[in-house]
C-alpha cells in the first residue's frame, strides 16, 4: 500500500483550524531496521520510529507483558517504609482509612484499595473529600475527623504530595499518613510516615509516567508480597488475593487520567482490558449495560465512557459514588450507582456544553492568538471547567486553562498540548506567591488564586509557555505521520494501524492527511457531528466524521465541501455496524484544495 506524494498542505493560513500541519521526522534508518528485522509493515515502522520506538523496545510496545515490564515495586521510593508501617497496622489490627480524589485516578486507586483489603478481611474508612465544599487533597478537619473515628494510619491517593499543613496537623494528632500520589513533588516532602511518588526528585525507579492508580497497585504488590513473606496469609488462613484482578479498574484509572501510555502503563491497560472483557467486577458491568456497549470495551470506552460517568459523582453529584461502583460487590448496588452516574453525567453535560459555549466566544473575540488560553466566568461549575479546558485545547491546539470566579477566589483547571508541561508553569507560579495553591503533571494542572492576582497570574503562565516552546515547538503544529489517498484508507490498513492502541498521551494516536477527497455527502448527526462520505481522485470510498464541529469552521468547511476537493487529516479507526467492519476517518483538520 503506497501512500499518495505529499502535497504541499503546510501552510498555517490554509487550514480551517488555523494550524500548520507539520509531517513527523523520522530516522529513515531505523524505520527500516524496524521493517527488516522486526518484521513491522512500513508504514506501522515510520510511526514507531516517530514514537521513539527502538529495535530494542518494539517487542515490548508491541507485546506489553506485567512479566517483562513490572518493577520491583521496592525501586519507588519510600514503598517499604510505606509497606512496613502497613504490615504493623495489620498484625496490631490498627483502623486504615483510605483518603482519595474524587476524579477517576482517585477512585480508581481507592477502589483498589477498598477491594484488597476487604479480600484479607479489613474493611478501611474511605473517604472522598467534596469538590465544591473541601477542594482538592487532605484537608485538616476531614484528617482529623478520621483519627476521631479510630483511624490510626490514612493512605492518600491521587492527592497529599502537596498537603503540608494538613499532614503536619495529623501527624501532631497522632495520624500517620501514606501518601501515594504520581504528581510532581517539591524538594521538600509533606510530613508523612512514607511518601511513594515516583516523581519524587530523589526517586531513580522511572516510573514517572505512572497515574496514581498505578502507583497504588504497586503499593499493593509490594504489601502483597510482604504479607506472603511473613507468612500472613498461612497464619491467618486467608487465601492470598489475585492483584491481576484488579487491572480492570487500574487500566480506567490509567487511560483516564491521560497519563502517558508507555512501559508498564500500557501492560495496565491491555491487560486490564482483557479482564474488563470478562465482566466480573459488577460496577463496571453495570456501566456497561447502562451506556449499551455492545462491543468489547477498548481504551477509547476507559477513556470516553466509564471515565466520564465514574467522573461525574464527583463532578456535579456526590463524590463518592464513583468509588462506590468500582468497589461494589452487590448488582443491585452498582445497578442503582451506574444509573445514577449516567443521570449526573447527562447534567454535567449540559453544563459542559454552557459553559464551553461562553469559553468559545471569550476566545473568539479576546485571545484566540494568544500562547495559552485563558477563558472565565463567574456563574461556570468548577466540576466542568477540566473538560472545558479539554475541548479548547483540542478545537484551537494550543495549552488552555478556564477559571470559575467565586467570591474573590478562582479555581482553575488547565489542559496542554505536547511539547509545554502545564503542571511545571504551574508550580512556578505558586512557588514565586501567584498561587494560594496549585499542581499537576505535564499535561493536566490546576490551581487556585486570588481574583486581584489572576492578571499576574495569567502574565506570569503565558511567559512561562512562550519560554518553553522557545527551542521551536509549535503549540499549533499539527503532526502527520504520513499521506494517503482516499483508496488506501481500507479495513485492513485499518485493523493494522489497531495493533499500535492503546493510544493516548505519550502514544498518540496516528494521524494521517488523506488528500483529494470530494465530499459527496455531509450532514449533522448527533450533538453536532458533522458527518460526511468521500471519494478519491483515484477512486475508494471512505466514511468520515468530525465531532462536535458543527459549528465551527472546520465543520462549515465540510458542509458546504461539496464540489470541491480537500486535504483532510485525522486518524483512521475501524467502525462496527451490524456485524460489519469499515475503515473510517476521524476528521480534525481539513485544507480546500487548490
Amino acid at each position: 500500500m503506497a501512500p499518495a506524494p505529499a502535497p504541499n498542505l503546510f501552510e498555517t493560513a490554509t487550514s480551517l483550524c488555523g494550524r500548520q500541519w507539520v509531517l513527523n521526522t523520522v530516522d529513515n534508518r531505523l524505520v527500516e531496521d524496524l521493517s527488516r528485522q522486526a518484521g513491522v509493515n512500513d508504514v506501522l515502522a515510520r510511526v514507531l520510529a516517530a514514537r521513539g520506538v527502538t529495535l530494542d523496545t518494539v517487542h515490548d510496545f508491541l507485546h506489553p507483558t506485567l512479566k517483562t515490564l513490572m518493577p520491583d515495586p521496592s525501586t519507588l521510593a519510600g514503598m517499604d517504609q510505606a509497606v512496613e508501617r502497613l504490615v504493623v497496622a495489620i498484625n496490631s489490627k490498627e483502623k486504615i482509612g483510605v483518603f482519595g480524589d474524587y476524579d477517576v485516578d482517585g477512585a480508581t486507586s481507592s477502589a483498589v484499595l477498598r477491594r484488597f483489603f476487604r479480600s484479607i478481611g479489613i474493611d478501611p474508612v474511605m473517604y472522598i473529600p467534596d469538590r465544591m465544599k473541601e477542594g482538592y487533597g487532605p484537608n485538616t478537619p476531614a484528617l482529623l475527623a478520621l483519627a476521631e473515628q479510630g483511624v490510626k494510619i490514612v493512605i492518600t491517593v491521587d492527592c497529599g504530595i502537596s498537603a503540608y499543613e494538613p499532614l503536619k496537623a495529623a501527624k501532631e494528632a497522632g495520624l500517620d499518613v501514606i501518601v501515594a500520589d504520581h504528581h510532581k513533588a517539591d524538594p521538600v516532602l509533606p510530613v508523612a510516615a512514607a511518601v511513594v511518588n515516583p516523581n519524587r526528585l530523589d526517586d531513580t525507579s522511572k516510573q514517572g509516567h505512572l497515574a496514581a492508580v498505578g502507583v497504588t497497585f504497586l503499593l499493593l504488590v509490594a504489601l502483597n508480597r510482604a504479607l506472603r513473606v511473613t507468612g500472613w496469609y498461612r497464619d491467618n488462613n486467608i487465601a492470598e488475593p489475585d492483584l491481576r484482578q484488579l487491572l480492570d479498574i487500574v487500566a480506567l484509572g490509567t487511560v483516564a487520567d491521560v497519563v502517558p501510555l508507555i512501559g508498564l502503563n500500557r501492560a495496565f491497560v491491555i491487560q486490564g482490558l482483557s479482564v474488563l472483557a470478562r465482566g466480573a467486577n459488577v460496577g463496571l458491568a453495570a456501566m456497561r449495560k447502562v451506556a449499551a456497549i455492545d462491543v468489547e470495551p477498548s481504551a477509547y470506552h476507559l477513556g470516553f465512557i466509564y471515565g466520564p460517568r465514574v467522573n461525574a459523582g464527583g463532578r456535579v453529584g456526590q463524590a463518592d459514588l464513583g468509588m462506590r461502583i468500582l468497589s461494589t460487590d452487590d448488582p443491585d448496588e452498582a445497578a442503582a450507582l451506574a444509573v445514577r452516574l449516567d443521570d449526573y453525567n447527562r447534567a454535567r453535560q449540559d453544563i459542559e456544553a454552557a459553559v464551553l459555549a461562553e469559553a468559545i466566544e471569550q476566545v473568539e473575540t479576546r485571545n484566540s492568538d494568544d500562547p495559552v488560553l485563558f477563558a472565565m466566568g463567574a456563574s461556570w461549575h468548577p466540576g466542568v471547567i477540566g473538560i472545558v479546558a479539554s475541548r479548547l485545547k483540542d478545537r484551537y491546539g494550543r495549552p488552555a486553562c478556564v477559571v470559575a470566579l467565586d467570591g474573590g477566589m478562582a479555581k482553575g483547571s488547565g489542559r496542554s498540548v505536547k511539547g509545554v508541561d502545564l503542571g511545571k508553569a504551574v508550580l512556578a507560579a505558586r512557588d514565586v506567591g501567584l498561587l494560594f495553591n496549585g499542581g499537576g503533571h505535564a499535561m493536566a494542572a490546576g490551581f487556585t488564586v486570588e481574583e486581584a492576582k489572576l492578571s499576574a497570574f495569567v502574565e506570569f503562565m503565558t511567559k512561562h509557555v512562550v519560554a518553553q516552546m522557545k527551542a521551536g515547538v509549535s503549540s499549533i503544529a499539527h503532526p502527520i505521520d504520513g499521506v494517503l489517498s482516499v483508496n488506501a484508507v481500507t479495513t485492513e490498513f485499518a485493523q493494522m494501524l489497531g495493533e499500535l492502541a492503546p493510544y493516548g498521551s505519550g502514544n498518540d494516536e496516528p494521524r494521517f492527511a488523506v488528500v483529494d477527497a470530494d465530499v459527496g455527502k455531509a450532514d449533522i448527526v448527533g450533538s453536532g457531528h458533522v458527518r460526511c462520505f468521500l471519494t478519491g481522485r483515484t477512486g475508494g470510498r471512505l466514511k468520515a466524521i468530525a465531532f462536535r464541529s458543527a459549528d465551527s469552521d472546520l465543520g462549515v468547511g465540510l458542509l458546504n465541501a461539496r464540489g470541491r476537493s480537500l486535504h483532510l487529516t485525522g486518524t483512521i479507526r475501524v467502525e462496527t455496524w451490524q456485524g460489519r467492519a469499515n475503515a473510517q476517518l476521524i476528521i480534525d483538520d481539513a485544507i480546500f484544495a487548490a
